[in-house]
C-alpha cells in the first residue's frame, strides 16, 4: 500500500508543481525581468563612476542560460521538480500518521498535512526570510543566508511535529480541541523563538550615489519587492493546495487498500 500512497502523492505533486509554475510564469516572471533590469542598470552605472574614478571595470560576464530558458524551461522543470520531492514527502508523512493521529479521516488528513507542509516548510520561514529577487542580496553572504534559511526550514518542520505530538499526548485530558490549542501556542512561541535567534539579513540596494552625494541611481523599487514576495508566497499556496485537494480524493480508497 505505501507504494501506491507515494505514486499518488508524486501525481498530485507534478500536477501542483505545473499549477505553481503556471501561476508564477504568469505573475512573477515579469516581475523577475524588472528585478534583472534594474541590476543591469545599476551596475552600468556603478561601473560609469568607477570608470571616472579611474579604476579597472570588469567586462560584463555573459549568462550561460538566456532569459528565455530560465523563465519557461528552468522554472517550470524547477517547479514541477519541486512538486515531485514534496509530494513524496507528503506521501510519506501521511503514510506515518495515517491511524495514528487519532479519529481523524483520511480525506482530511490530506488537507491538514498539505496545511502543515505548507506552514512549516515556506510560511514560518518566510517570516523570517521572505523571496528576494535578483539584484536582492550581497555575493559575500549567500552561504551564511542559504545555511539559515535551511536552519529555519529544518526547525519550523521540527517544531510542527513537536506540536503535533505534543497535543496528542494532551488530548486525552484536555480534550482535542484543548490539546489543540495548547499546541499551536507552543508552536507560535517556539517558532518566534527561532524567528528572533537567528541573523537576519538587509541587503536592499539602497540609492547609488556619486562622490558628491547625487543620487545617480534610484534605490530598488519597494513596490516590485513587495509584488515579488506576494506572488511567491501565492505560488506556494497554490501549490500545497493543489497538492492536498488532488490527494485528498485518492486518499479515501487508498486508506481502504484499493
Amino acid at each position: 500500500m505505501e507504494k501506491r500512497i507515494i505514486g499518488r502523492g508524486l501525481i498530485a505533486g507534478a500536477l501542483a508543481g505545473l499549477a505553481a509554475f503556471l501561476f508564477a510564469r504568469i505573475l512573477a516572471e515579469p516581475l523577475i525581468q524588472a528585478a534583472v533590469d534594474y541590476e543591469e542598470g545599476r551596475d552600468e552605472a556603478q561601473h560609469a563612476l568607477d570608470r571616472a574614478a579611474g579604476m579597472v571595470v570588469a567586462p560584463h560576464e555573459h549568462e550561460i542560460y538566456s532569459r528565455g530558458i530560465q523563465a519557461n524551461i528552468g522554472i517550470g522543470i524547477g517547479m514541477v521538480a519541486f512538486g515531485l520531492a514534496m509530494g513524496a514527502l507528503f506521501a510519506v508523512a501521511y503514510a506515518v500518521c495515517l491511524g495514528r493521529v487519532g479519529k481523524v479521516r483520511p480525506h482530511t488528513l490530506a488537507l491538514l498535512l498539505a496545511g502543515a507542509g505548507l506552514l512549516a516548510t515556506y510560511v514560518v520561514p518566510f517570516l523570517k526570510y521572505p523571496a528576494n529577487p535578483p539584484s536582492i542580496g550581497e555575493g559575500d553572504t549567500i552561504g551564511r543566508r542559504s545555511a539559515f534559511y535551511l536552519i529555519m526550514v529544518l526547525g519550523s518542520v521540527l517544531l510542527v511535529i513537536l506540536a503535533t505530538l505534543l497535543g496528542r499526548r494532551l488530548r486525552d485530558r484536555l480534550g482535542a480541541w484543548n490539546a489543540g490549542l495548547v499546541a499551536g501556542v507552543a508552536f507560535v512561541v517556539a517558532a518566534g523563538l527561532l524567528i528572533g535567534l537567528l541573523p537576519s539579513f538587509d541587503e536592499t540596494p539602497a540609492a547609488l550615489r556619486d562622490p558628491q552625494g547625487t543620487i545617480v541611481f534610484p534605490g530598488f523599487d519597494a513596490d516590485l519587492l513587495y509584488e515579488f514576495r506576494l506572488y511567491t508566497l501565492g505560488a506556494q499556496v497554490l501549490l500545497w493546495a493543489v497538492l492536498g485537494l488532488v490527494f485528498a480524493p485518492m486518499a479515501e480508497p487508498q486508506a481502504a487498500g484499493v
